[in-house]
């Protein structure tokens, strides 16, 4: 019989392809415990045990919870800059937004588990880059005002807070729709809906002239 081939070393990219898909698995069962129990009630042995994984494993790669967390949340301001590039109409945007309910409903609770579970600045590992986020949008606000597009008597951030929670709703307030429109909150029909609805009411108070 001949003899077989002779086994080749792996390329460095080939070495470096279980450690990139055990680190994703890692993230994608992250992002199902944090979204389930929120940044609190998350468990490291429940994220290792979802993701087929020794606990250790999740200390090596993200140095526990809280690294695990600025991880996602990393992923998620690069999914904000992808969803929405610059110059990209706020009816727009918001429309999107709410559309990630339907894209990454994971992201969403988990954005929402850090509001219910505020406790206060000190215990907030996301903070510093929300807040810089935040402020970009109030100044977009701000500046629209200031060129005539919104009422003097508006308050660009209160808006902001506003719209922002419109555009979460069929996250955060499930049990409302279905009860107000008799349909499940989270049919794609749904949440189409509503992501136009959404926008509408952006233009309705003049945000489409930013």
């Amino acid at each position: 019989m001949p003899s077989s081939s002779p086994r080749r070393s792996p390329k460095p990219q080939e070495r470096q392809r279980d450690p990139e898909r055990t680190r994703q698995r890692i993230l994608d069962a992250a992002a199902a415990e944090f979204s389930a129990h929120g940044y609190a009630g998350a468990r490291v042995r429940a994220i290792a045990a979802r993701a087929g994984v020794n606990q250790q494993l999740v200390s090596y790669y993200f140095e526990g919870k809280e690294g695990l967390y600025q991880a996602m949340s990393q992923q998620w301001r690069q999914r904000q800059h992808e969803l929405t590039p610059p110059g990209t109409p706020i009816p727009e945007q918001l429309r999107r937004y709410a559309l990630e309910a339907l894209r990454s409903p994971e992201g969403v609770r988990m954005f929402a588990w850090s509001g219910l579970q505020y406790t206060g600045p000190d215990d907030d590992p996301d903070r510093a880059s929300r807040a810089e986020s935040l402020a970009d949008s109030v100044d977009e606000l701000r500046a629209l005002q200031q060129a005539g597009g919104l009422p003097a008597e508006v308050d660009p951030a209160a808006l902001l807070v506003m719209l922002m929670a419109a555009a979460m709703a069929t996250t955060t307030l499930p049990h409302v729709i279905e009860g107000v429109c008799g349909t499940d909150p989270t049919s794609p029909e749904l949440v189409e809906h509503f992501a136009d609805q959404v926008a509408v009411l952006a233009r309705l108070v003049g945000l489409d002239r930013a």
